[in-house]
This record gives C-alpha cells, sequence and structure tokens, in this order.
C-alpha cells in the first residue's frame, strides 16, 4: 500500500509501505474514503511543527471498514466509520473516565498522523489498522455525507467540545471566536446553533470572515482586546498573542478555551487574568468520547459543516494537492 508522508517543508509524496495486517481479534483494517487536514496539517506543511520528517501524515477521515478481528461486535466489513485521531483501548482507567487522548494501554501521546507515542502511520494512508475496533470506531449514522462529516475524528468533534458544554452551562453566552482555520468557523456554526445571543469571529482571511457571517456571526480583520466583553472565548490561531486577546477579553468568572498547537513561546496576562477570575483550557481532545454527540448534532439540521469544505478533490491528487494553501479541502477515494 502506500502511505503519503511529509517529507519536507511544503512536500508530500507517497510512499510504499507493507499493508497492514489484523495483529488481534480486537482489531479492524479500514480504508479511507474521505479525509481532510486538520488546521495543524498546514502548520506542520509550512515547517513549523516539532517533528522532523519524514513521516505519515493525516488524522482525520471517514472510512470504509475492509476487516475485522473475531472479537469486534461494534463495526463489520462494509461500515462506513469515524476514525478518532488519537489510539485509544477503551477499557483502561483513563479511558473509562473520557481521557481517551491518554490511554495508558498505548504510549503517551499515541496518534494517527505523527510518529509520537509510536508508530501507527496516518490516515492519508491506502489502509489503516485500528487496534481497538469497537472502543474507536464510530459508525457514521445514516444520511450524513462522508464528506460533510470527513473532519469527525478531530476537528469537528473538538469544535463541539469547546462549545456545547460551555454554552449549556451558560445559556445566551457572548461567543468571542479568534481564528485562523476550519475550528472557528465550525465553533460559529455551532455556537449559533446552540443559542449564544452574541458571536464575534476574529480573523484577517476576508472569506473566512463571510463564511462566519453566512453562520449569523459578526466579523473583524483584528480587535483590540473587548473589556469584559465576552462570556467564552475559543482561541484557535496557534499564537500566543491571539490567546491573550482571547483571556484579556473575557468577562469575570469567563472561560477560555484553546484548541492549542502554540509551537512558538510567548506571555499570556496573568495579572489580567487573576484580577477578573478566568478559567483557560488547553488541551489535546479526548475525541472519541465526543464524537456520538458532535454526529448528533450534525444530524439535527440545525448546523451545516458542508459549508466549510472548500474543495473535494481526487484521493490520487494528494502530493499535488495538499500542500496548497486550502481552508479545508477533502480528498475523496472514487474506487473502494
Amino acid at each position: 500500500m502506500r502511505e503519503l508522508t511529509f517529507v519536507g517543508r511544503h512536500s508530500v509524496e507517497w510512499r510504499e509501505a507493507p499493508d497492514p495486517e489484523l495483529q488481534s481479534d480486537q482489531e479492524a483494517i479500514v480504508v479511507p474514503v474521505a479525509a481532510t487536514p486538520c488546521d495543524v496539517d498546514s502548520a506542520i506543511l509550512a515547517g513549523h511543527g516539532f517533528i522532523d520528517p519524514p513521516f505519515a501524515l493525516g488524522h482525520e477521515c471517514v472510512a470504509k471498514v475492509v476487516e475485522t478481528g473475531d472479537a469486534v461486535t461494534g463495526v463489520t466489513p462494509g461500515d462506513l466509520v469515524v476514525v478518532p485521531w488519537s489510539i485509544n483501548c477503551g477499557s483502561c482507567d483513563a479511558c473509562r473516565a473520557g481521557l481517551t487522548a491518554h490511554c495508558t494501554s498505548v504510549p503517551h501521546m499515541a496518534m494517527y498522523g505523527a510518529p509520537i507515542g509510536g508508530s501507527w502511520g496516518g490516515l492519508f494512508s491506502d489502509l489503516v489498522r485500528v487496534p481497538w475496533a469497537d472502543a474507536m470506531l464510530v459508525p457514521l449514522p445514516s444520511g450524513l455525507d462522508p464528506v460533510a462529516m470527513a473532519s469527525a475524528g478531530d476537528n469537528w468533534s473538538l469544535s463541539w467540545r469547546l462549545t456545547a458544554p460551555q454554552l449549556k452551562a451558560r445559556p445566551g453566552a457572548r461567543v468571542l471566536v479568534v481564528a485562523r482555520g476550519s475550528i472557528g468557523l465550525y465553533v460559529c456554526d455551532i455556537a449559533r446553533a446552540l443559542g449564544a445571543r452574541d458571536v464575534l469571529y476574529v480573523d484577517p482571511d476576508p472569506h473566512h470572515r463571510e463564511l462566519a457571517e453566512s453562520y449569523g456571526a459578526r466579523t473583524a480583520e483584528a480587535v483590540e482586546p473587548v473589556h469584559q466583553g465576552f462570556d467564552l472565548a475559543v482561541e484557535a490561531t496557534g499564537r500566543v498573542d491571539q490567546l491573550a486577546l482571547a483571556l484579556k477579553s473575557l468577562a469575570p468568572e469567563g472561560f477560555c478555551e484553546s484548541a492549542g498547537n502554540h509551537f512558538r513561546p510567548g506571555e499570556l496576562p496573568l495579572l489580567d487574568m487573576y484580577l477578573t477570575g478566568v478559567t483557560l483550557r488547553i488541551a489535546r481532545d479526548n475525541v472519541r468520547a465526543h464524537i456520538p454527540d458532535a454526529l448528533e448534532l450534525a444530524g439535527s439540521g440545525t448546523v451545516d459543516p458542508a459549508r466549510i469544505v472548500s474543495h473535494v478533490i481526487d484521493w490520487e491528487q494528494l502530493p499535488d494537492a495538499l500542500p496548497e494553501k486550502h481552508l479545508k479541502p477533502v480528498f475523496v477515494r472514487t474506487e473502494q
């Protein structure tokens, strides 16, 4: 089989690898049918990551199951499934607590798309081994488009987690979204659907702002801190100065959710945070626990994640098209 491999700045290529085989009766082999880059993949492709190439890329996809072990009961060959980005067993103490990004059955940070916590390959590959199929794979509900939900294994479900629990605790909250890619736009869609009374989306890209406005958000190219302006701030830029902007804009006892991936250092306004009384959460997402709820919202008719898909591109074009600057391209396999 082939793996799409990151080999250097703005450069990827197909490389041959052995076909994966079942190594236990709990495993599955899947073939990605709609895969998309995570927002952080653009930083990796630009050379801003912290792992030296080469390595297999990709950790967001909907896939088709092609083979299962005898103990697998949740999926069968032919099923369309969401593949979560992190590797998790489902049965250790961390997994049972919903902390699937911290599974203790595998090395710390085990994931698809980067060789940390072991080498698990990437989801821009012709075939992928899923070590705990029943724990990891989530059947795609009928009626949901695999292209629209290609990001459900990470960015879509992450955006749900950044937004939905906070709006449940703070009905009608004022929401600030400081972003650069798909996560912030998903958040705009979800926040309005779940009752936010005001959403301000900040992004220098005019096309992104236009999309945010289509979800009912106010937009700005840039802003100064809005003193006590928002109950919830969501930061998804990878820039510490923008995280500081979000924190300085919170109302007393406000909450800031950061999508993280701050590869470069910076300073946070700790005194402002102390005087205002704010909470900052910055973490890798325990996405597997949130995928079912995020898919349920996607199927409700109140949101439209398909609007964020910027391009639909044939699988064979991955080496040429992935390094190009697109908001949210989805690569589809026409023959499965």
